[in-house]
């Protein structure tokens, strides 16, 4: 059966696992006092911002359902944006301006409390007399590389038909042909992104594409140049499909390492990513899979190549009309 048949079926979505409590559901020590801000907030703005509750109120467009504690603006989605499909338009969203940062949004209360913990340390040891003020260096060295981390930069996504994009910034370690993916439905290529603590750790989508399913496994911390990593520690699955013809089904895997210990995946069962839009993160080192039907997908990225999430293209498929014509000509061919 060809590729063109084969997309005939699209996949079924599945709903979130009852595991998945949260965009971060392996919590975490900043995340619990995220969320301890979120509810004295939304305690100050019950009780001296009414009118300000009511507007957003009214502007809101889905449904709260689902979702762990009240919603009263767009910040109040940044942990339970999978769990409802609440929403504000950007123009009444005033707090759009944080995409603007050119830091994770997603790791901003790591960078305000480590950062500011950091810079107070630099300080107080630069000000200590005589050989004491160089334990300031190493402090601001700590410090520049927790700011270095959490950077978000721009990235220019091609758009050329077919290609399919890095989801991961970091080093290719790995390909690797396998007989049969279960998700897939046939041979499948593995290619396995090693992100060290200089990368920048956001993920993007590979291409333009439906989410069906996703699965968290809670598990170890292994360094992830470790082959058992990709196995034993905890990570996210994502099946997706294409939204495209012939809907190829496709895996990417979030997976923990030795100092990641925190997996963000915000996107819902069911939502179209456009290729390279960022769709979570791993704070600190780790590991990204991509796992794509082996059948006429040409490699273009060299193991051992150090890639862009969302810009470097880590390989293409011919694209569906140019297959379909093809096709139709081998056809011709066969019967003349």
């Amino acid at each position: 059966m060809g590729e063109m048949e084969k997309s005939a079926a699209r996949a079924e979505v599945e709903p979130l696992p009852e595991n998945v409590r949260s965009v971060q559901p392996g919590g975490g020590k900043c995340y619990s006092l995220e969320l301890a801000w979120g509810r004295w907030r939304r305690w100050y703005l019950k009780t001296f911002r009414k009118g300000y509750v009511d507007e957003m109120r009214r502007l809101r467009q889905g449904s709260t359902d689902g979702a762990p504690h009240e919603v009263l603006d767009p910040r109040d989605l940044k942990f339970c944006r999978n769990q409802c499909t609440a929403s504000w338009a950007p123009e009444h969203d005033r707090f759009r301006w944080r995409d603007k940062i050119p830091f994770a949004r997603w790791g901003l209360a790591e960078l305000l409390i480590m950062g500011s913990t950091l810079l107070a340390v630099t300080i107080a040891t630069a000000l200590l007399p005589g050989w004491w003020s160089l334990l300031a260096v190493p402090c601001g060295v700590v410090l520049f590389l927790i700011v270095y981390f959490f950077r978000d930069p721009q990235r220019q996504v091609p758009q050329t038909p077919g290609v399919w994009v890095s989801p991961a910034d970091g080093k290719l370690v790995e390909i690797t042909r396998l007989d049969h993916h279960d998700y897939i439905g046939g041979p499948a290529i593995r290619l396995g992104i090693f992100l060290s603590i200089f990368n920048v750790h956001i993920n993007r989508a590979p291409e333009r594409a439906r989410v069906i399913k996703l699965s968290y496994h809670p598990g170890q911390f292994l360094n992830a140049m470790n082959p058992r990593s990709a196995e034993l520690n905890e990570s996210m699955w994502i099946g997706m499909e294409e939204e495209a013809a012939p809907h190829r089904r496709f895996v990417v895997r979030q997976i923990s390492g030795l100092i990641a210990r925190r997996i963000v995946c915000d996107i819902r069962p069911g939502e179209v990513l456009e290729r390279g839009a960022q769709f979570g993160m791993i704070k600190l080192g780790s590991r990204t899979e991509l796992i794509v039907p082996a059948e006429g997908f040409e490699i273009e990225a060299a193991l051992g190549q150090t890639l862009q999430a969302g810009s470097t293209v880590i390989g293409r498929y011919q694209p569906a009309a140019d297959a379909a014509e093809i096709s139709s000509a081998t056809d011709r061919l066969s019967n003349s």
